[in-house]
């Protein structure tokens, strides 16, 4: 008795359904990994960011509460304080995610922070499902079969269309479950939204590139549009992408003739253009403070090894290195678009580099961009696997599926190692021992937001050790003397909670020991009266 041939199309359903059990496992576990200790409070990454934004939405949050409502509505004082606190953060871009999570405390009748985690996560995921199917585009421009009007498959284009998805699968992986991408993705920031919007303007920028319609168009102006609001940073990286996209679609002498550009970049630029319009001083001084007056960094080779460092430290260097190679063997579009990434995110680190090497969120747009740069080189495994016994096979998959629990495993071991619930309390406690009678000065930690929003206390800042680094860097570091005569003129007490930095200053140790009593001591902090200073020592 013969075996019934299995036509090619019966075996679609069963493709389909692995693909999506696949796609379904991976995005379970990665919102798993980021919904993990939800309820801890935004000390764990860059707390200072992190607080920023949970400031912003508790004074949205109050503002929108009627006041007549006693069961939700705090008394007048903590209202207007959470407010006046809101305003003197300053405004870096506009509050979108803030705004959302001030509107789900609404909804929710109550401040819960971790709502912030899960539009975050939600927002990383909805650019994993774009990223998954770039990828497996990408991969698949070698055949052409990513395109509708393709001939039917043979055996050899079904073969690589199988390792197309499998390389997607692995790049989507590495998207959702690196380490540094679990962490930074959930944080209370702009910034996982603005790399969704990103992911979204580069998938459309390319399916535009693929058939030139008006809908991609779009999309893909719009898209790059919201990203660039969310955070200007992402300018840098899509003026790239745009720029390269539509010169390798319609070369040097049609782009200007199409109206589909000129849609596109009127998209792109508008949003923030209307937004930054009444704010130009800000923009200008932005630009003076952390471009010009930093950029003798770049001709300095120490600059390009601390931020290799810490791409390295975030990334991995062997997955870094994987990466470039997957844009040098991938197809001719999918290169087009890979490099003009890879452009654009360069060119990002010169006009910032500063944070090229001090701060690890200003990379998280790094993530995709590894990600879909990965997808070639493991499309190009994927189809030599397959050529392979059966054994073989099981042995290739266990190796991928130790590759995605153990990653999956650190980030878990990360958040269990420290549990920050406590913290509210304890800046309560120090901000009810703070005097009422005058000005404070402190050295503290996080600008200070830990004891603004917990503690709902203000205080002028003194700065940290990273602070007099940076006036260095620019050239407008100031002697201690005049400094320090300075920053206490006005003020009636000086608080001390950032203890390690106050040991890197022994200037200021030596000034406020010598120089004023102590008013108050404890556990994490120290107070000194600047209003009764110490009977001067004689020589």
């Amino acid at each position: 008795m013969k075996t019934p041939k299995l036509n090619s199309q019966s075996l679609i359903p069963v493709t389909y359904l692995a693909i999506a059990l696949a796609l379904m496992v991976l995005m379970t576990i990665g919102l798993g990994l980021r919904l993990y200790d939800l309820t801890d409070q935004p000390i764990d990454f860059h707390p200072t960011r992190q607080l920023r934004s949970a400031i912003i939405a508790r004074g949205m949050y109050y503002r929108m509460l009627p006041e007549t409502s006693p069961s939700t509505v705090p008394d007048q004082q903590t209202r207007q304080q959470a407010i006046a606190a809101w305003n003197s953060v300053g405004q870096y871009e506009p509050s979108i995610l803030e705004y959302l999570v001030a509107q789900s405390y609404r909804l929710m009748q109550g401040e819960n922070l971790w709502v912030a985690r899960i539009w975050n996560s939600l927002f990383w995921l909805i650019g994993g499902l774009a990223l998954f199917d770039l990828a497996r585009r990408g991969v698949l421009q070698a055949t052409g079969a990513a395109q509708k009007d393709a001939p039917p498959p043979s055996p050899g284009i079904r073969s690589h269309q199988t390792a197309a998805i499998g390389a997607a699968l692995v790049a989507l992986g590495y998207y959702l479950i690196l380490p540094f991408a679990v962490q930074a993705s959930r944080s209370f920031q702009p910034d996982p939204g603005m790399v969704m919007w990103l992911i979204l303007s580069a998938y459309s920028f390319y399916r535009w590139s693929e058939k030139q319609d008006w809908k991609w168009a779009i999309l893909a102006g719009l898209f790059g549009g919201i990203s660039v609001l969310t955070k200007f940073v992402a300018a840098y990286i899509l003026g790239v992408v745009a720029i390269t996209m539509v010169l390798y679609t319609l070369g040097l002498k049609r782009f200007w003739r199409s109206r589909q550009v000129w849609v596109m970049a009127a998209l792109m630029v508008t949003p923030t253009l209307l937004f930054y319009l009444n704010r130009q001083g800000r923009a200008s001084e932005y630009f003076q403070d952390w471009t010009i007056s930093l950029s003798h960094l770049l001709i300095q080779p120490d600059f390009y090894v601390r931020w290799l460092s810490l791409v390295q430290n975030l990334m991995g260097l062997t997955v870094l290195i994987l990466s470039l190679v997957g844009v040098l063997i991938a197809a001719s579009r999918y290169r087009a678009l890979l490099a003009s990434l890879w452009g654009g995110y360069f060119l990002y680190g010169l006009f910032l580099p500063y944070q090229m090497y001090t701060h690890s969120y200003y990379h998280l747009q790094l993530v995709p961009i590894i990600a879909l740069s990965l997808a070639p080189l493991a499309g190009l495994i994927l189809s030599r696997v397959q050529q392979e016994k059966s054994v073989w096979k099981i042995i290739f998959a266990a190796i991928l599926l130790i590759g995605l629990l153990y990653p999956a495993w650190v980030s878990i071991a990360t958040f269990k190692s420290a549990d920050y619930r406590g913290e509210g309390e304890h800046w309560q406690q120090i901000a009810s021992l703070l005097p009422d009678d005058g000005a404070i000065i402190a050295l503290t930690q996080e600008y200070g937001y830990p004891l603004m929003y917990y503690g709902q206390r203000k205080v002028a800042l003194w700065p940290n050790r990273g602070e007099r680094s940076l006036a260095e860097l620019r050239g407008s570091n100031k002697e201690f003397e005049e400094l320090f005569s300075n920053r206490v003129e006005g003020k009636s007490y000086f608080l001390i909670t950032a203890f390690n930095q106050f040991d890197d200053q022994p200037e200021l140790k030596q000034a406020l020991a010598e120089g004023y009593p102590v008013l108050a001591e404890g556990d994490g902090y120290l107070i000194y009266d600047l209003q009764n200073p110490l009977p001067a020592q004689n020589p």
